[in-house]
Order: C-alpha cells, then structure tokens, then sequence
C-alpha cells in the first residue's frame, strides 16, 4: 500500500534493485570488451569494430588498451585508402577519417578534461595528418586544432593539460606554416597569456607560459641588455598590480620566478642575466619595500613573509653574507610564520637553526 501516494520500499530493497542494475552494467560491458577483443584479434578493422570501440571509450576512457586498438582500426583504414591511388580522392578519404575521430573526440574530453590517454590519441591523430596528408590540409587541421584548444581554455582556463597542448599545437604549427620565413608565433601566444591572466590572475598555467613566452621573445629578437631591463620592469609592475590581492598562491609562484632573475646562482638563464651587482640589489631592496607595505591590512598571509625570507636571503647571496640586520628581520618573519604555518614548523625551524650558526 501507499501513504499519500508514496510507494512504501523499504531501503533494502531499494539497495537490492540498484545492486541489480549495476550487476547488469557490468555484465554488458564485460560483454562489450569480450566482442572488441575478438574483433581486433581476428584483425576485423571495420567500420562496427570502430562503432564498438567507440562505446566502450564513451564509458570507459582510461582502458589505454582500447585506444591501441583504435589505432590499428584507423591505420588500416588508413592503408587501404593510400593503396587505392587514387590521388586526392586518397587524401580526401585519409581527412574524412581523422576529421571524424576528432570530432569523436570532443565530447570525451568536455566530460574527461584530464585524461591523458584522450590528449595523446589526439595528438596521435594530429601527427598522422601531418605524415599522410598535403602540407595545405594538414596545416588546415592543425590551425583548426589551435581555434579548438582556445574554446577549451575560454572554459576551463586553469586545465593544465590543455595548456600543454596548446603549447604543442603552437609548436607544430610554427614549423608547418612559418619555416621558410623564419618567424614565430611567440607575439601572438604572448598576447593571448597577456589575454588569459587579464580574464584570471590566478591562472599559474598562464603565468607559467608567459615566462616561456618571454625568454623566446628576447632572444628571438637578439634583445639588447637595455631592453631586457625594459622587459624586467614592465613585469615587475605587471605582478605588483596583481599582488593587490596578496593571498593569491598563483601570483606568488610568478614573482618567484622574477626573483630568480636577481639570485646569481641562476641569473644567466633568466631574462635579464647581464644585471650588475649593486643593479641586482637595488632591484631587491626596492622588492622588500614594496612587500614589506603589502603587510598593511594583511598581517595574516603567510605568503607575504615567505617572500621577505627569500628576498632578503637573495640580497645575502648577492652580497656573500647576512647583515646582523637582516638576520634579525629573517627570525622575526620566520616567527610568525611558526605561529601561521604549524603544517610546515619542521621547515621553519630548519631555516631558523641555518641562520644561527
């Protein structure tokens, strides 16, 4: 009987009918595995075999073995089509079936952003358009791809991965479409970082392409030591406009990187390696000011004494030896942090004992 008008199941029962459903699940996956096995065993390279393949991906993404077997699938479809001869209508069937796979594609990576196997099918698939097909489509295909990963970013701007395969996108294109000029598309990548991290400060994949972006600028351009100075500079103020919000971890990894330009173990693979001495300490003494007002308002973030440690820790290195001064200064921040950062004291006190031998 009902009472008003709800269906009296009892909770076991309800658990017994799931249970059921997901019994009868894994049956036909397992029989979904079973009937592709044999297919690809007996080299049955068909269009259903695909089809099949193709449900058990949409269900299951991670099966690495699965996409093996695609492969093999596409690159029979592959060799018949360029053992037919026919010319462009050869190339024409070859675009057909990656175009195709692509597009099967989109849907798994919109619900699986961050399965690799997903990427590097992909990027499999892309690579074969670059070997089997004419420059003028595969350049096609590959600028396609870029318009493609740009939509996945404008989504899910923080996808490490996607960010990583713009970079190869990028990369590849630079040698189908620029080689014979010798140009670049670091300008433009550089732009649409600038792009990105103006949509997202917190965006350390964005942060992180722009350093890459940036040494390629320079040198690219054979850049003078005045204007890495310049380029030094304008990232400085970039960073401290961002750091109005100094809880931001994101921001912090980006200014790290900035201050490894000043710390002359590393200096010369940075963007300003030719920097003077007393030019390198200027720039730090400057830093600490400007952090050290940071602390106005935001005596609680743990991120702000982490880089007066390294900062001032940096001035010693530049000048071979710790002020009694700074030392001080060092252990006071190294204080508070003990108090705000109990997770990490082993560290801090380390840090600590280092700075009173």
């Amino acid at each position: 009987m009902a009472s008003h008008g709800i269906p009296r199941y009892s909770l076991k029962e309800k658990s017994e009918e799931a249970r059921q459903q997901e019994l009868r699940k894994i049956e036909k996956y397992q029989e979904l595995d079973q009937w592709v096995r044999g297919k690809i065993a007996e080299r049955q390279y068909t269009p259903e075999t695909l089809q099949k393949i193709s449900e058990l991906l949409t269900k299951n993404p991670e099966y690495y073995t699965v996409w093996n077997y695609r492969r093999r699938v596409l690159q029979h479809g592959f060799s018949q089509a360029t053992s037919s001869d026919l010319g462009e209508a050869a190339a024409d069937q070859i675009t057909v079936l990656i175009k195709n796979d692509l597009l099967f594609l989109i849907p798994l990576l919109r619900s699986f952003p961050k399965c690799y196997w997903i990427w590097n099918y992909r990027l499999w698939l892309l690579d074969e358009a670059k070997r089997l097909l004419p420059l003028p489509i595969s350049r096609n295909i590959w600028e396609e791809e870029l318009a493609l990963v740009g939509k996945m970013l404008s989504l899910d701007s923080r996808n490490f991965h996607g960010w990583g395969y713009r970079r190869v996108v990028v990369g590849t294109l630079e040698t189908l479409t620029f080689e014979e000029q010798g140009q670049s598309m670091a300008q433009t990548e550089f732009e649409y970082a600038k792009k990105m991290i103006g949509t997202n400060l917190s965006n350390f994949s964005a942060w992180h392409y722009r350093t890459k972006l940036i040494q390629r600028l320079l040198n690219e351009k054979s850049a003078s030591d005045a204007e890495r100075k310049k380029m030094l500079d304008a990232e400085l103020e970039l960073i401290h406009r961002a750091l109005c919000d100094p809880y931001d971890q994101s921001l912090w990894f980006y200014h790290q990187n900035l201050m490894c330009t000043f710390d002359p173990v590393v200096s010369g693979q940075t963007m300003a390696p030719n920097l003077h001495q007393s030019e390198r300490l200027d720039y730090l003494r400057r830093e600490i000011e400007e952090i050290q007002d940071m602390l106005d308002g935001a005596e609680d973030c743990k991120y702000i004494y982490q880089a007066l440690i390294d900062c001032t820790v940096l001035v010693s290195k530049v000048e071979g030896s710790m002020s009694r001064g700074d030392q001080q200064k060092v252990l006071s921040w190294i204080s508070e942090l003990k108090k705000m950062d109990p997770l990490r004291r082993g560290r801090w006190l380390d840090l600590e004992r280092s700075l009173c031998r």
